[in-house]
């Protein structure tokens, strides 16, 4: 089971990280008074939620949330990639009982933990393949529904699902005592892009220890890219640092980042999404 889960003993990554998404942080910290402060939920006469569940497309910061949890819990982060583990099960075979049981050891053996499934509609994950109908869809809802449950089940532990397809999720994992709080993870436009793309810019120059962009109008940049998610936007940030570098390698006078670099590969990006991407009906995206 190794391989599809990564546990991280400090993950390090604070909320302050996260660009924009002040309504799902404020969720998930809200989630976060279970670890603490578990009197809190008591003087209101409630509980804590079994566990939350994070919707929205990729790259929006689903992922980003659970382990600025993790870290402002002071817990290790465990990260189950579903689908990655739901194929390893299918390889498995028989030994699925075994692995079950091996899960329950690992969980009441660990210290407290936030887990994270990432992508609990497996069967659309883009990591394997959407419209896997090739899938033993019942067993593994089987084995996924015991490994939840067991999860929660254990007081110490923190766990959040996510999904980019919530459209098509199965309502067992949205049942009592399972995911009982949806909170949607929609970035607004264009400021939460902007904010995230301005925290890594930052964080390049902290690591580079010089400036490396000129005065650059973000809202230019980023107003017209509906469509890109704010790890979209981080990556076309460090896809033009990277020209920039093998310029620089090449033993070339390299100008700071300016506004037009970033637009031109905010369009090359725009370019190969509209050649790789086909509209599904149904699909949240």
């Amino acid at each position: 089971m190794a391989r599809g889960a990564k546990l991280t003993a400090n993950p390090g990554f604070g909320f302050e990280s996260i660009g924009g998404l002040a309504g799902p942080k404020d969720e998930v910290l809200t989630y976060a008074c279970a670890a603490t402060n578990p009197s809190t939920y008591a003087n209101w006469g409630t509980f804590p939620p079994s566990g939350i569940l994070l919707i929205g497309r990729e790259g929006v910061g689903k992922s980003l949330l659970a382990r600025a949890l993790a870290t402002h819990t002071e817990t290790s982060f465990l990260e189950v990639e579903v689908p990655r583990l739901i194929l390893d099960v299918v390889h498995a075979g028989g030994k699925v009982g075994e692995l079950v049981q091996q899960w329950s050891h690992i969980l009441e053996e660990m210290p407290p933990l936030t887990v994270y499934f990432d992508e609990l509609e497996f069967s659309r994950a883009q990591a394997i393949g959407t419209q896997r109908t090739d899938l033993p869809v019942g067993p593994i809802m089987d084995f996924l529904l015991e490994i939840v449950d067991r999860t929660i089940a254990n007081k110490q532990h923190l766990v959040v699902g996510a999904t980019s397809t919530p459209d098509t999720l199965r309502p067992a994992f949205v049942a009592a005592n399972r995911f009982e709080r949806l909170v949607e993870v929609n970035p607004l436009f264009p400021d939460d892009m902007i904010s995230a793309v301005q925290i890594h810019a930052e964080a390049a120059e902290k690591r580079a220890g010089k400036p490396l962009f000129d005065d650059v109008d973000w809202m230019a940049i980023l107003g017209t890219a509906r469509e890109c998610a704010p790890g979209d936007c981080v990556r076309i940030l460090h896809a033009v640092l990277r020209h920039k570098a093998s310029e620089s390698a090449r033993g070339e006078d390299v100008a700071r980042v300016s506004t037009q670099d970033l637009k031109e590969e905010v369009e090359q990006f725009k370019q190969a999404q509209r050649r790789i991407r086909t509209p599904e009906p149904g699909n949240y995206v």
